[in-house]
């Protein structure tokens, strides 16, 4: 990889229309691979930066029922809606999960707009997502990241506090033309 080419260029497809339909290589490798079958940067390349998953979740202790919030975990950065320390972030937050494809299949709350919960449901990325777009912006210009939208870090926030920021936008997609 050259100085100017960042790790989204190398994982993005060349443009479709320069694509040899009979070459199944020439396909990008989430349309040729199952979950299952990507290597560590192909899965962490599916990571769209929408920051949903790293909301603080509630669960109704009598209907087992998933409830976000607008609540940001400690160590979510509202600037780049990534987590600020990525590397340990199981370390410092115990309940952090670790996405694996069995995972993915589970979780009932992962976003619709989860790239990974996507590819798991065999409707493969959207058009916003940046390995499609090319861009890390579009997921933000397509308002499908919680950029702008997060009320408070876990920090700040007292437990009993945080029922009164439950929210239900983060478990539907947004109603905008370019979130397909």
């Amino acid at each position: 990889m050259s100085p100017k080419t960042s790790r989204l260029e190398e994982l993005a497809p060349a443009k479709r229309s320069s694509r040899r339909k009979s070459d199944p290589e020439a396909s990008p490798f989430w349309e040729r691979k199952s979950l299952e079958e990507l290597d560590s940067h192909e899965w962490e390349s599916l990571c769209d930066g929408c920051g949903r998953c790293c909301l603080v979740k509630l669960e109704d202790e009598e209907t087992g029922q998933i409830h976000f919030t607008d609540i940001a975990c400690k160590l979510f950065d509202e600037t780049t809606c990534r987590c600020a320390d990525y590397v340990h972030r199981r370390r410092k937050v115990r309940d952090c999960i670790k996405l694996t494809p069995d995972k993915v299949k589970a979780l009932s709350w992962l976003p619709p707009s989860c790239a990974y919960r996507r590819l798991a449901e065999g409707r493969g990325l959207a058009a916003w997502h940046p390995l499609v777009s090319g861009s890390a912006a579009s997921v933000h210009e397509a308002g499908i990241s919680v950029r702008g939208r997060v009320g408070s870090s876990e920090k700040e926030v007292r437990l009993a506090d945080y029922p009164r920021h439950i929210v239900d936008w983060p478990g539907k997609m947004p109603r905008r033309k370019n979130a397909s």
